[in-house]
């Protein structure tokens, strides 16, 4: 169906929006623009409104908002935020009472006439999906990255060509009522993760089915061949691995650190500029996604040149022998200590920040046996400083600890510091709130202080 059949049928029905967070604004938008009766719901009280929902009330939406936001509904039509549950109490008795429940990505799987590829899994998602889309970017093609990450794509459909990629990242919650599937779906790996919402790990892997469960014989299906979940899983259309540990048949492998496609070596892992292993397994599912449609010079090149996900263990330059990364988003201990692992040597590390109240000791450990020198400020300094002191495996002066006035004085003192081979990750495993916004406004900060030396 064309997008504007769709949207022009909805008018004269009523329609609720439910969650009025980013990911819906673009879409209520959308609709009243369609002259729809819309009535969108949230939590966030009317006091708490910010400029944005004042702005969509103005323009005609009806607000039902605050403690009993989801009391005595009535629709024809709802539209889900991806975190909500579908089977809570109020969206059972809306489709009861003969409401019909979508959301925002399975209406735009309905409408999507280009290419589409989506992938999900417990880890490695985001840099995937955003792996893929810098691939067929880099090999000329228009590529619309949306999901859980970029920007919601059903308001942008009337801009989107037949011969488009659209790369989208779907949760399990996106997934749990989908009925289309898109021509190549992706699956990184599955592992228990948000029990809390999933009344079981047999729900949640259902979930992930949905996935694929729609696909025709002449679509693909990418999986881990490496997880006992994933392997298992058989799809409609022609099925292809990747596998980090072991050769594969029909898809790719590393093989004496070279990644292959096929039986053909493409490239040294070492050739690949964001760091980690998990990012080699990355790579290995990116270009399963892209065969036949990206060449390997392409992709080679891609691997030589992307930074990473903006703040995930981000490569930010290389002055005088040394790399600087910024892994701003690593507000707990558990995040930084993935940052410490993904590189072979001892770093220079900038850590502290807002205290969130979390306990250190875990990270104490890590910081003696991959820190060389260790860069603290913030609230959460001394305590980092405690568990460093207090890890079984401290020795005196290892790491040197270096006390900093703030932030720009940390990034200012491991640049003066370093020497070439070094390498400085800015991982603070604290929350950003004492100096910056949020952790974007400090990876932003520190890649404007490392531009500038």
């Amino acid at each position: 169906m064309h997008y504007d059949t769709y949207f022009n049928s909805l008018r004269g029905k009523k329609i609720l929006v439910m969650g009025l967070g980013v990911s819906n604004r673009p879409l209520v938008r959308m609709l009243l623009r369609y002259g729809c009766d819309v009535t969108g719901c949230d939590k966030t009280p009317r006091e708490n409104f910010d400029p944005e929902l004042c702005e969509l009330e103005a323009l005609g939406c009806k607000m039902k908002v605050g403690q009993g936001y989801l009391e005595d509904l009535q629709a024809d039509l709802v539209f889900r935020t991806p975190g909500m549950h579908p089977d809570i109490p109020a969206l059972c008795s809306l489709r009861q009472s003969g409401a019909e429940v979508t959301s925002e990505m399975e209406v735009f799987f309905e409408l999507c006439n280009c290419h589409l590829i989506a992938v999900t899994g417990s880890d490695g998602k985001t840099t995937t999906t955003t792996l893929i889309s810098e691939m067929l970017k880099a090999s000329g093609k228009t590529v619309w990255l949306g999901g859980n990450i970029g920007t919601p794509l059903l308001p942008l459909i009337d801009k989107i060509r037949p011969d488009d990629y659209a790369v989208v990242e779907l949760s399990s919650f996106q997934l749990m009522d989908m009925h289309q599937s898109p021509h190549i779906a992706v699956v990184t790996n599955l592992a228990p993760n948000h029990l809390d919402v999933h009344k079981d790990m047999q729900e949640y892997i259902d979930a992930k089915v949905n996935l694929f469960r729609y696909q025709r014989p002449e679509d693909v299906l990418i999986v881990n061949a490496d997880n006992a979940i994933t392997s298992a899983f058989q799809g409609n259309g022609t099925m292809k691995y990747f596998s980090y540990s072991g050769k594969v048949k029909t898809g790719t492998y590393l093989e004496n650190d070279m990644l292959c496609r096929n039986g053909k070596p493409l490239f040294h892992k070492k050739d690949i500029v964001i760091p980690g292993e998990h990012n080699v397994e990355n790579y290995l599912t990116a270009i399963m996604a892209v065969e036949g449609l990206v060449e390997d010079e392409i992709i080679h090149q891609v691997a030589k040149t992307f930074g990473g996900v903006e703040h995930r263990i981000e490569f930010v330059r290389e002055k005088d022998g040394v790399r600087f990364y910024n892994d701003s988003i690593a507000s707990s201990p558990t995040r930084t200590i993935a940052g410490l692992k993904s590189f072979p040597q001892k770093v220079l590390l900038i850590a502290g920040g807002y205290d969130k109240k979390i306990p250190y000791d875990v990270l104490g450990p890590h910081i003696c046996e991959h820190v060389k020198t260790l860069y603290l400020g913030g609230a959460t300094g001394p305590q980092i400083r405690k568990a460093t002191e207090n890890a079984p495996n401290y020795r005196e002066g290892c790491p040197r600890i270096v006390e900093c006035a703030d932030f720009t004085d940390a990034v200012k003192k491991a640049a003066a510091d370093a020497v070439s081979g070094d390498v400085v990750l800015m991982s603070p495993a604290s929350a950003a709130f004492d100096q910056f916004k949020n952790f974007e406004y400090r990876g932003r900060y520190y890649k404007a202080l490392v531009k500038e030396l």
